[in-house]
């Protein structure tokens, strides 16, 4: 993906220039409304199609969630305005998508588009009124775990991991708040669910068995590694997610405590695959927070939507995510739901 820095402008150009040949008659500004790096993978897929994010002009009006008093009142709130924008001003988009046989997937965490297709679908799709912009869905590719400079002897498997204490989390601990009733979220690679420091905190564990309803999703849909696509159970397909969730919560209940808030449960969505995510991956497992479903992906309720949730990944410009803003709706979409987002600051 990064070898398209060098080139990116010219096929742009070039392809701005065939849309207006190929497509049904389109503006200008039909053309503008395209991110260039949906344009330049025209040329640079064999298949001749891109993948690309149809934002719609409309998005819901989320400001009555802030008189709200209650996380549910908020939640339940920001799931229906959302839905109900969505059902309604998409419905004639999804029926143009189908008819051209153009592959798609609506989403309602913000109101847009996932899809798939040629010059000519772009061309008719830019044209709508009611198309706001044509975002780019690139591939991005995961870090993997960084350490740091720690050193060697701070690493002692026996006590208090030197990140937890680096922010004085044991006199939290201390002062009796370890997490107790709180739920995390984490998005990344997967989670191993049964790993013995993440396992009773697991909040698909009765102790006994487990029920992955409402508490796992997988945004993978095709590949997924060693865990397949759709994983009905959580799967971690490149072992980043199990680590930062135990940075989170993890405990064996022995004396290496490694997790930040030991008495809080967990549940996951996996938006990479093997370690590469794109913006509609990553609005997925945000989209089913808000409103978590059984496994089937049906009756979403947003009560059982986590407290708060981790992301350690990025969408850097340089591997494709030109648009700064690409999801940037869809943060405060589920900020607007009462549910805290925490970002990494990046590995280096």
């Amino acid at each position: 993906m990064r070898l398209l820095s060098a080139p990116r402008f010219a096929p742009a150009l070039i392809l701005a220039l065939a849309l207006l040949a190929l497509a049904p008659p389109v503006e200008a500004t039909g053309t503008a409304k395209i991110d260039p790096w949906v344009l330049d993978q025209l040329v640079l897929q064999p298949s001749g199609e891109s993948e690309f994010l149809i934002v719609l002009a409309e998005q819901a009006d989320l400001s009555g969630a802030a008189a709200l008093r209650t996380k549910l009142a908020k939640g339940r709130f920001v799931f229906e305005q959302l839905r109900e924008t969505a059902a309604r001003t998409q419905a004639p988009l999804l029926d143009e998508l189908a008819r051209a046989g153009v592959v798609h997937r609506p989403f309602w965490i913000a109101n847009f588009v996932w899809a798939k297709g040629d010059a000519a679908a772009l061309g008719s799709i830019a044209a709508r009124p009611d198309v706001a912009r044509i975002a780019a869905n690139p591939r991005v590719a995961d870090a993997g775990p960084f350490v740091g400079d720690a050193p060697e002897s701070s690493f002692a498997p026996a006590a208090i991991e030197w990140n937890i204490s680096l922010v004085n989390a044991p006199l939290v601990w201390a002062l009796g708040y370890t997490g107790q009733g709180a739920v995390v979220a984490g998005q990344d690679t997967g989670y191993d669910w049964s790993h013995p420091a993440l396992l009773a905190k697991y909040r698909g564990w009765n102790g006994a068995v487990a029920d992955h309803d409402y508490h796992w999703h997988d945004a993978i849909h095709s590949g997924g590694g060693i865990c397949g696509a759709n994983s009905a159970e959580p799967c971690d397909d490149y072992d980043h997610g199990t680590h930062t969730m135990g940075t989170m919560v993890g405990d064996d209940g022995g004396a290496n405590q490694i997790g930040m808030a030991p008495g809080a449960r967990w549940i996951g969505c996996r938006n990479m695959d093997q370690g590469n995510g794109t913006p509609a991956t990553y609005a997925e497992c945000y989209q089913w927070f808000v409103a978590p479903t059984d496994l089937n992906n049906l009756n979403p309720d947003p009560a059982l939507a986590p407290d708060v949730i981790n992301n350690s990944w990025s969408c850097p410009v340089e591997e494709g995510c030109t648009d700064p803003n690409v999801l940037l709706t869809v943060v405060e979409n589920v900020r607007a739901a009462g549910i805290v987002t925490v970002h990494s600051a990046g590995n280096s």
